[in-house]
């Protein structure tokens, strides 16, 4: 397996960084977790940006753990990650409208329990791959499929989106139409950018079947058309999932252009810099 070599501000090694699990929600007997990884040290009574992730599987099927590696990198850089759960379609008979309700309860939740987890509320960044990243950019977007348990006075809308290779056209022609259907013109991230989107930076491999390439130049165009930032990073011959841990050298590409996305909005520092070996 490959290593993270780390700066000398960071001696401390992956399996000593501290994490929980939480129960963030129950539905009937379903119940949701979420998994927290922190920096290895913080100052007294500071706060750290908070980065949420969402995995993919088509709602239907996929773990919190496929963004592990992202969030054990992330958080030695400073930032409380989170990897959460959220209902599928395969494990508990549900459809994607209760996977957004789940993710935008999740987020409701971290700044609930800000003081908790000690981040900052203003620079909570949601990433996702695939309908993972569906998700995420639907958290920001869209403003129907709430959970009425929620509590609406907190925002479930990040500040800052990371989507790597997101299915962000639900539409007709795009994907997850057949599971969606009607609903497609308030579910589908594409069809409700709005004023107000957070800054976007969207990783995708240009041979990917799943997101056509145009489709995230059009989504780029549509974010830039209401004055929001959004990055498109192409990978050129790569296909769906490229950026996963196992393919390594996109791994470690993807990753690096994210952090250096992050410095560019201010939530992240320059140094210490973390090398791959």
């Amino acid at each position: 397996m490959k290593q993270l070599i780390l700066s000398f501000l960071f001696l401390f090694p992956l399996a000593l960084m501290a994490q929980e699990v939480t129960l963030y929600k129950q539905t009937d007997t379903t119940q949701l977790f979420m998994e927290t990884y922190y920096p290895p040290t913080t100052e007294a009574n500071s706060t750290c940006p908070a980065l949420v992730f969402f995995h993919g599987g088509g709602w239907h099927g996929g773990d919190r753990s496929q963004f592990k590696p992202h969030a054990e990198y992330f958080a030695q850089r400073g930032i409380v990650c989170f990897l959460v759960d959220y209902r599928l379609i395969g494990k508990h008979g549900t459809t994607p409208v209760e996977s957004l309700k789940d993710a935008k309860s999740a987020i409701r939740y971290i700044r609930t329990h800000a003081a908790q987890f000690r981040i900052d509320t203003s620079k909570v960044i949601v990433a996702g791959g695939s309908a993972g990243g569906q998700l995420a950019a639907a958290t920001a977007l869209n403003e129907s499929f709430n959970e009425d348990s929620d509590n609406k006075a907190i925002s479930c809308k990040p500040n800052a989106l990371a989507l790597f290779n997101p299915v962000i056209d639900n539409g007709p022609g795009g994907y997850g139409y057949e599971k969606v259907g009607d609903i497609y013109k308030d579910f589908s991230p594409l069809h409700n950018i709005k004023n107000g989107a957070p800054p976007t930076i969207i990783f995708l491999g240009d041979k990917d079947k799943l997101v056509p390439l145009v489709t995230a130049q059009y989504y780029q165009v549509a974010m830039e058309r209401v004055g929001s930032r959004c990055e498109l990073d192409i990978y050129r011959g790569q296909g769906h999932a490229f950026f996963n841990y196992k393919f390594f050298k996109y791994y470690k590409k993807t990753v690096t252009a994210m952090d250096q996305f992050l410095q560019s909005l201010g939530y992240l520092s320059k140094e210490p810099k973390v090398i791959f070996e």
